[in-house]
């Protein structure tokens, strides 16, 4: 729901930066998902028919659109895939599209698909606002992107209306007593009933497993061969997926920002929990010895700040109340990018400072989906819809009560918040279906897979474990030293080159590749 509920791997850091400068702050309703067992997929979907390609309008609100079209070069499009994979020639749904073309249509490879992340962010939104990070792919690439079925245009998910999703936000989602936890746990049914009740048809078909197949008439549709693909965050889970199910149609892929596919939701949390303790502390440590003149907030400054919020909220200048757990997530948002850490500075500074919370407002609002207009994106609802019919986990109060000494000792700021999400798919209305994701991909191309030691919300260790769950000569580590969520989007040269060399050249990185 929120950068610490429910999944590990949540939006790219870059695609934050854009969206808080848009803030002004810089019938199913039960049964098994089809196609959750994840049985491999064959080699081939068959023929697929060509989109149509036509003019861009705005992104639409469930996208987390500006209501800014992109420009002339950008096309958008339609693909029609079976909304259950069961029934291939039954009811249909409509993904979202976006492209630019090649420039050098000589020398085209073919097409370059990227999934940003969430799960639940829309790729037509994100893409063109993050183009200029690719501009040396886009040479002989045409770039594509899409919204994930249930992903904004993409037969959204909706669950609670806007004025519902700003009152559920007030509710305390750290619960001190039987009162506050009676409040938790029926605002966290009231969400669950309205995604029943509003999208009850399509609950059980947007798992991840379905949105890899999706990929493969992608893959068809565009007339490729093999699938070039570009995963970050929550999209390194999805490119793993697509290997395991099609391993021999994995062209050129790259997975940046690693979700540990061997984590259950507690580990997976947990380790979500230590690694946005360690951006903190790495932040504290760069403020304090570069920029001590911003009035820097310690660790226990901030504690103190949280414990104040608990009982007493912030007044913000757009009338709602800055809580807790806004807050919690707000400092959470800012560490996805060593780029936003000036906005954590002067956040935590208003508020203990002046009293008021408007850039931490506006920093929960940016990675929440809700746009200065009040509208929010679909991406609370789809995160939580696809989180939940993917893991099969579901936990009760007596596991949290069990769990929060570990979250508490992992971080005194973000620990209790991540425990007390592990109740988000509880009362679900369709069963979950893995423990963990299967990614082996045996007979499949060399898949680069990059871990950045300093990312908050995939830990180091997931690029690790991807590699080896991919299969002996399929995962190819390579590792940046540095700090936010994801590499390539940093700008380090070395990096760059690297991911570069590899999709343009066909260079696979040596084994243990390192940049810094």
């Amino acid at each position: 729901m929120t950068p610490l509920r429910p999944r590990a791997g949540a939006l790219l850091p870059t695609a934050l930066a854009v969206a808080l400068a848009t803030a002004g702050c810089g019938g199913g309703s039960g049964g098994t998902p089809d196609g959750a067992d994840g049985k491999r997929g064959g080699a081939s979907v068959g023929t697929q028919s060509a989109p149509r390609w036509a003019a861009c309008a705005a992104p639409t609100d469930a996208q987390g659109g500006d209501g800014k079209a992109p420009g002339k070069e950008w096309e958008c499009a339609k693909l029609a895939v079976p909304l259950d994979y069961a029934e291939p020639d039954g009811e249909k749904i409509d993904l979202a599209l976006i492209r630019t073309k090649a420039r050098d249509q000589n020398h085209r490879i073919g097409s370059l698909v990227f999934n940003f992340g969430g799960p639940g962010g829309s790729g037509v939104a994100t893409l063109p606002g993050l183009a200029a990070s690719y501009e040396k792919l886009r040479d002989r690439y045409d770039l594509v992107s899409f919204d994930p079925r249930g992903v904004g245009e993409s037969a959204g998910v909706r669950c609670q209306s806007d004025p519902e999703l700003d009152a559920a936000a007030q509710i305390d989602a750290t619960p001190d007593d039987d009162a506050e936890l009676r409040t938790t746990l029926a605002a966290n049914k009231a969400y669950v009933d309205a995604c029943a009740k509003n999208s009850a048809k399509l609950l059980p078909h947007v798992g991840t497993v379905n949105a890899a197949r999706d990929m493969d008439r992608l893959r068809a549709a565009l007339g490729d061969d093999k699938l070039s693909y570009f995963g970050i965050s929550y999209g390194t889970e999805l490119g793993g997926v697509y290997a395991h199910l099609f391993p021999k149609n994995v062209g050129r892929a790259v997975l940046d920002a690693v979700v540990d596919p061997t984590q259950d939701p507690v580990q997976g949390s947990l380790g979500q929990t230590k690694g946005f303790q360690l951006a903190l502390d790495d932040y504290l440590k760069d403020c304090t010895t570069r920029t001590p003149e911003a009035g820097c907030v310690t660790q226990d400054g901030i504690t103190a700040l949280l414990k104040q919020l608990d009982a007493n909220p912030l007044p913000t200048s757009q009338g709602r109340k800055l809580t807790q757990d806004e807050a919690v997530n707000g400092i959470a948002s800012a560490l996805y990018s060593k780029d936003t850490w000036r906005f954590l500075t002067a956040g935590l500074r208003e508020a203990t400072a002046k009293g008021t919370g408007n850039t931490l407002l506006a920093l929960f609002d940016a990675i929440n989906g809700r746009n200065p207009n009040g509208h929010y994106s679909n991406l609370q609802a789809a995160n939580r819809a696809i989180s939940c019919v993917d893991a099969e986990q579901r936990y009760s109060v007596d596991d949290v009560r069990k769990y929060l000494p570990q979250f508490q000792e992992a971080s005194p700021v973000f620990g209790e918040d991540a425990a007390w999400s592990l109740l988000g798919c509880t009362g679900w209305p369709v069963k979950g279906g893995w423990k963990t994701p299967d990614v082996s991909a045996e007979g499949s191309a060399p898949i680069v897979v990059v871990g950045n030691t300093g990312d908050p919300a995939t830990p180091y260790a997931g690029a690790q474990q991807m590699v080896r769950q991919l299969g002996r000569g399929v995962g190819v580590e390579v590792t940046y030293k540095g700090e936010g969520h994801g590499a390539y989007n940093s700008g380090n040269p070395c990096m760059v080159n690297t991911v570069n060399s590899y999709l343009l050249d066909g260079k696979v990185p040596s084994e243990g590749t390192t940049c810094s």
